[in-house]
C-alpha cells in the first residue's frame, strides 16, 4: 500500500514526496480511512509508529478540499515540545497546500501571549495548543471555535497523568457539539476510557502494539552499584559508533550534575530540564536535531515531547519507576522501523522496578557484564530480601504472568 491509495489531493502527495514518505505505517493504514470517513476515533499506538501523520494527513486533505477556510482543527498536546513538533510536521506536509497553523503554548513573555492571541483572532486554520495556555486565551472571550470541525487529543494518557482532565472538559465546553473527535493514546487506562465516553460519539477503535517496544530496539541492561553508574556512562559514551544519544535521568538535579561532569570530560552534551526558558530549550533542540550536539540529557519530559530521526542510543541512567515510561523512553530510538539500542542501569534498589518492566513487555532483557575496570556489580535478584517463601511466590507469579500474556499484536511494525 502507498499513500496514493488514500486518494489524497495532489498537493498533499507532493508534500509527502518532498519529505521522502512513500508507504504508510500500520497505524496510518488503519486510522487514515476512518478519519477521512469522519468517524470519531480512539487510537492506541506506541511511540514511533507514525501516529502524528496518521491524524495530520487526513485533516490537511479535508481542510484543503473544503470551500470554506476558517479555524477548522484544534489539536491539544500535553507539552510545548510536542506542540512544536506537531506544528513542524504540519508545516512540512502542508508545504504545497497553503494551510495556516499556529502552536499555542505557555512560557515566554507577555508579547508571546499577545502574538498567539492575535493569530487566533485572525483565523489560523489549524491550532496546536497545550491546555493551560489555551484556557487562558479562551478566558479572554475573544477566541471563537464556532466553526470547528476536528478536535484531536494527542498523548491523552500523558495529559491526564499531568492533571489536565478537568481542563480538557472545560476546553471542550467552548467547542461545537457537532465535530469529529480523535483521541490518540499510548495506553488505555480507565481514566482514558472515562474521558472517551464523555467526549466521543460511537468511536471506532484502532490498537497497534500496546505497551510493546519497537522490534528494532536492541534492549540491554547493566546491574550496577550506584557509585559505578557515572564511570559506566562515560565508558559507553566513548564508543564512537553511537552518533546521537539521549540519556534519561530521574530528576533535573541529576540532569544538571551529569551535564557538568560530561562537559568537564569534553563530551558534546546539553542538559534539557524545566529550569530552562523556552528559547533555551528550542536552541538546544535545534542543536541536537542538526547533530551539532551529540548527547542530550533530560528527564521524562523528553520521553514524549521529542521526535528526532536517527537517535541510535537511549540510556536509562536511572531506571524509570513506571514501566510505561520505559516504553516511551526507549521509543525515542528505532523510530519508523529503523534500528537502535536502549541500555538501562539497574542499581540494587531499582531491581524490582526493572522486573515490572520485564513483566510488562513479556521478555527478559539481557544483563551485560560491566567492564572489569569498574569492579564487580551486584547480583540481579529482584526477589532479594523477601524471604524464601516470598521468593517462591515471586517466581511463581513471574511464571504465571508469562502464561497469561496475550499473543503479540499481528499489526506490530516490524
Amino acid at each position: 500500500m502507498t499513500f496514493k491509495d488514500f486518494s489524497f489531493v495532489p498537493e498533499l502527495l507532493d508534500g509527502l514526496d518532498a519529505m521522502g514518505f512513500e508507504k504508510p505505517t500500520p497505524i496510518q493504514e488503519q486510522a487514515i480511512p476512518l478519519i477521512l470517513d469522519n468517524q470519531d476515533l480512539i487510537a492506541c499506538a506506541q511511540t514511533g509508529t507514525g501516529k502524528t501523520a496518521a491524524f495530520v494527513l487526513p485533516i490537511l486533505h479535508k481542510i484543503f478540499s473544503s470551500d470554506k477556510r476558517h479555524l477548522n482543527t484544534l489539536i491539544i498536546a500535553p507539552t510545548r515540545e510536542l506542540a512544536l513538533q506537531i506544528d513542524q510536521q504540519v508545516e512540512g506536509l502542508s508545504y504545497f497546500l497553503g494551510v495556516s497553523s499556529i502552536p499555542v503554548y505557555g512560557g515566554g513573555d507577555g508579547e508571546t501571549f499577545v502574538q498567539q492571541k492575535r493569530a487566533l483572532e485572525q483565523g489560523a486554520e489549524l491550532v496546536i495548543a497545550t491546555p493551560g495556555r489555551l484556557i487562558a486565551l479562551l478566558n479572554s472571550g475573544q477566541i471563537k471555535f464556532n466553526d470547528l470541525q476536528h478536535l484531536v487529543l494527542d498523548e491523552a494518557d500523558r495529559m491526564l497523568d499531568m492533571g489536565f482532565f478537568n481542563d480538557i472538559l472545560k476546553i471542550i465546553s467552548y467547542l461545537p457539539a457537532k465535530r469529529q473527535t480523535i483521541l490518540f493514546s499510548a495506553t488505555m487506562p480507565p481514566n482514558i476510557r472515562k474521558l472517551a465516553s464523555k467526549i466521543l460519539t460511537d468511536p471506532k477503535q484502532v490498537n497497534i502494539a500496546i505497551s510493546k517496544p519497537a522490534e528494532g530496539i536492541n534492549q540491554q541492561a547493566y546491574v550496577v552499584y550506584e557509585n559505578q553508574k557515572k564511570n559506566l556512562l562515560k565508558n559507553i559514551l566513548s564508543n564512537p559508533d553511537f552518533k546521537s544519544i539521549i540519556v534519561f535521568a530521574s530528576t533535573k538535579e541529576n540532569v544538571k550534575t551529569l551535564e557538568k561532569e560530561l562537559v568537564y570530560q569534553d563530551f558534546e552534551v546539553k542538559g534539557f530540564h524545566s529550569d530552562l526558558d523556552q528559547s533555551e530549550r528550542e536552541k538546544i533542540m535545534i542543536g541536537f536535531k542538526s547533530k551539532k550536539t551529540r548527547i542530550l540529557i533530560g528527564t521524562d519530559i523528553l520521553s514524549r515531547g521529542i521526535d528526532v530521526e536517527g537517535i541510535d542510543l537511549v540510556i536509562n541512567y536511572d531506571t524509570p519507576s513506571d514501566p510505561e515510561d520505559y516504553i516511551h523512553r526507549i521509543g525515542r530510538t528505532a523510530r519508523a522501523e529503523s534500528q537502535g539500542t536502549a541500555i538501562t542501569f539497574i542499581n540494587e534498589k531499582d531491581q524490582r522496578k526493572f522486573f515490572r518492566i520485564e513483566s510488562l513487555i513479556g521478555k527478559d532483557i539481557p544483563k551485560l557484564e560491566i567492564p572489569e575496570s569498574l569492579g564487580k556489580g551486584p547480583e540481579y535478584d529482584p526477589s532479594k530480601n523477601r524471604g524464601d517463601v516470598k521468593k517462591k511466590v515471586f517466581n511463581k507469579q513471574k511464571k504465571n504472568f508469562k502464561k497469561r500474556r496475550p499473543a503479540e499484536n499481528k499489526n506490530t511494525p516490524s
